[in-house]
């Protein structure tokens, strides 16, 4: 069995996963696209992703590149899935990413308002749980194998599955980046007491990643 992991999850330097007010026009929330600017738009990894050629390689490229790697399902909160709150208006949204998201893979989208499957380009199948995080990990587990599952967010998703001590791995990425309000990751939590340390750290020009994991207890 592989690990439950969160990776290369973006976090500003004030605790900020997420800007306020996400919407179609700011899907990381007013601001919250600096995020992810700050060290990952410009790397090889998310111009290939993106259908783009050229690139930075490095720290950066080489951690991004490596954490798509291994995968055999993907568990994500709504928001990761689009601005859309409530009942499904239609079924016509399907996702940021185009014809052909970047997941390769199954990915269990947690929400509360039950929707068909979409089958996407790529290997890409999203389906739509409504009976919780424990639901959603036993079917990613069941289509991984010996693979890793990846919580990919958002913020609130990482907490719960934090809080519940079901993630054996947690990497961060902190570039110099203040949002001042936001979706907080970590306030609240007491990483030790719920088993977790860092176990790495490593720096870039653009950002530092620091991985935590799960003490085996």
């Amino acid at each position: 069995m592989g690990k439950v992991r969160t990776s290369v999850f973006t976090v500003s330097i004030d605790g900020f996963g997420a800007a306020p007010n996400q919407s179609l026009e700011h899907p990381f929330g007013v601001g919250g696209l600096a995020l992810p600017a700050a060290w990952f738009f410009e790397t090889r990894t998310f111009r290939a992703m993106t259908g783009q050629d050229g690139g930075t390689t490095g720290l950066d490229d080489e951690i991004a590149r490596k954490s798509m790697e291994g995968i055999g399902a993907w568990i994500l909160g709504r928001n990761m899935f689009g601005p859309i709150r409530g009942p499904w208006p239609d079924h016509a949204w399907k996702g940021w990413w185009g014809d052909n998201p970047p997941y390769h893979t199954p990915v269990f989208v947690l929400t509360h308002h039950a929707r068909p499957d979409i089958a996407m380009e790529g290997g890409t199948t999203f389906h739509f749980v409504t009976d919780g995080m424990l639901a959603a990990l036993e079917r990613a587990r069941a289509v991984a194998g010996d693979k890793d599952i990846r919580v990919g967010g958002g913020v609130s998703v990482v907490r719960q599955f934090l809080q519940a001590r079901l993630l054996d791995e947690l990497q961060l990425v902190l570039p110099p980046v203040v949002l001042g309000a936001g979706e907080s990751l970590l306030a609240g939590l007491d990483l030790p007491a719920l088993g977790y340390a860092v176990v790495s750290h490593v720096a870039s020009p653009h950002a530092t990643h620091v991985t935590f994991a799960r003490k085996a207890s």
